[in-house]
Formats: structure tokens, sequence, C-alpha cells
């Protein structure tokens, strides 16, 4: 399997894009610093994933989630989301 996943900074709420084929393995990467495009925003926490079987499907719909079209889909997507942690900024 193969996961693209979409992180939240703690720090500032920047978003990350990406996809991995270990999810857990990759995301505590990304919070030991050891990636140069996410270290300045330590930590990350997961906010949504999805799975795909194909490595080239991941890395196409990781590009597509990267373009305007797919930021739309996930701010839709992830709605409830949003909505709640701009209220209580509880995330």
């Amino acid at each position: 399997m193969f996961y693209n996943y979409v992180l939240q900074s703690v720090k500032n709420d920047n978003l990350y894009i990406g996809y991995t084929s270990n999810l857990k393995k990759r995301l505590k990467e990304h919070n030991q610093g050891l990636s140069k495009s996410t270290k300045p925003y330590m930590p990350w926490k997961l906010i949504y994933y999805e799975a795909c079987l194909n490595e080239k499907d991941a890395k196409r719909r990781e590009q597509y989630l990267k373009k305007t079209q797919g930021q739309r889909l996930l701010k839709r997507r992830l709605k409830e989301y949003f909505y709640y942690n701009k209220r209580s900024n509880k995330f």
C-alpha cells in the first residue's frame, strides 16, 4: 500500500502533502526534522490520509492534491475539521 497524506504544522497551521509506503515511519521522520522542507515547521500532526495499491497512482494523486483544484478538494473534504480547528484552537 502507498499512502497520500496531509500534515498540519502545530506551530503555524501550514499544510504539507506527501506520499509514502510507511505512514507511521514517515510521520516520525517529519517530526524528527529529517526532512529539510518540513523541519522549520515542526511538530506535525496527521490530519488526512488515503491509500493506493499502486505507487504511480499515489504519486499522481500527490501531484493533484498539491495543485489548486486538489487544494479545493481537500478544503471541502476536511471542511468540518478546518471549521472546528478555527473556532476552538484545540488542534
